[in-house]
């Protein structure tokens, strides 16, 4: 076996076809069909690289798009993901994926809470290909079990994956506690912003809009060692106002006193069946932990950009929208007397409804 060297990706033509074959596979929940797709594309000299990226990473992304636009169930995107996991599984093993690592030993891992795991394999697997020794833990590793991990080996980075922004904190967390040790962080994932805004404001040594991205990086230096006793205050001075805390801390007792006034204030919800409360109280629950998560990083947009997607997948399910504002106008009430939570608040709802009354007239 020999370390493979980074190849071209396929031809564009190749590709698509490739791409709406496994379209067609995991649409249908064709498992075999996916894995032969996979295996055939090897065996015809496809790289494998190009393989993971170009064809599954691509697919996996139409079938995001798919979900969000209410044309795929829950049901549906997660046996779509966990066939794409299959195909992975399968390139792995073949003999165009074996290498020998010569260049390091990399661990790659999702933070604590994070499930989408895919894309942290996707890297695992590229990182392979390039000829890292891979240490790949998969999705939800609590920090203490990571430190455990590179307590144990000769890791020379760690590369955290994050889909979602509501991580962020839990990955804050784990990138001081690997600089701690002195391992440096390579971050990745949709989380960390389109531009990698927010790995730069954790911390992170380095970060990676993708897989390929993330390799070529590694190949181009080494990523510089942490510095010592880093804490991550160093990085958030505002959190010594503490409203990041006393918010998340109390999300509970936010969602039940939200859900408690909009019930009274829209009586049609006490006929709301028992799925639809279900649903209710699970989207204030994710409105109050973005709106934390925004405390944390001090970004109001973050928390705006979280609203319109919220809308936006509310309104592809048929779901009237315009229920949002009012949440919002009664968790504000709750949370008078935090003013930058009031602020972040009054924010997302002006981007929703311009005239709404909690903003109307407000300067800018």
């Amino acid at each position: 076996m020999k370390t493979c060297t980074p190849h071209r990706p396929a031809a564009g033509e190749t590709v698509r076809q490739l791409a709406d074959e496994l379209w067609e596979a995991v649409s249908a929940a064709d498992e075999y069909a996916a894995t032969d797709m996979v295996l055939h594309a090897l065996d015809d000299g496809v790289a494998p690289e190009s393989v993971l990226l170009d064809v599954v990473a691509s697919v996996q992304g139409k079938v995001g798009e798919e979900w969000a636009a209410n044309r795929l169930t829950v049901a549906q995107e997660h046996a779509a993901t966990a066939i794409n996991e299959r195909a992975v599984a399968a390139l792995s093993v073949h003999p165009a994926a074996r290498t020998t690592p010569d260049l390091g030993r990399i661990t790659v891992a999702c933070v604590d809470g994070e499930w989408h795991a895919l894309p942290a394999r996707l890297l695992a697997e590229v990182l392979k290909l390039r000829g890292w020794h891979v240490d790949y833990l998969g999705a939800q590793v609590p920090a203490p079990h990571l430190i455990a991990h590179l307590h144990r080996t000769d890791t020379d980075v760690v590369a955290l994956s994050s889909s979602i922004a509501a991580r962020l904190p839990t990955a804050h967390a784990a990138i001081t506690a690997c600089q701690a040790v002195g391992v440096p962080v390579l971050a990745g994932g949709a989380a960390f912003g389109p531009d990698g805004r927010y790995a730069r404001l954790l911390g992170a040594d380095a970060w990676a809009p993708d897989a390929r991205a993330a390799a070529d990086r590694l190949a181009r230096a080494p990523l510089p060692r942490p510095l010592p006793d880093h804490q991550p205050i160093d990085d958030l001075p505002h959190l010594e106002d503490q409203e990041y805390t006393l918010v998340s801390h109390s999300r509970p007792t936010l969602v039940r006193s939200v859900f408690t006034a909009l019930e009274d204030a829209f009586p049609a919800m006490r006929t709301y069946s028992e799925a639809q409360r279900e649903h209710t109280a699970e989207d204030l629950a994710h409105i109050v932990e973005f709106l934390a998560t925004a405390l944390y990083l001090g970004d109001e947009d973050l928390f705006t950009r979280f609203l319109t997607w919220t809308a936006q997948i509310l309104t592809a399910r048929g779901v009237p929208a315009h229920s949002l504002p009012p949440a919002l106008s009664i968790l504000a009430r709750e949370l008078k007397d935090f003013p930058r939570a009031t602020r972040t608040l009054e924010h997302g709802i002006d981007a929703l409804t311009p005239q709404h009354p909690l903003t109307a007239g407000k300067p800018a």
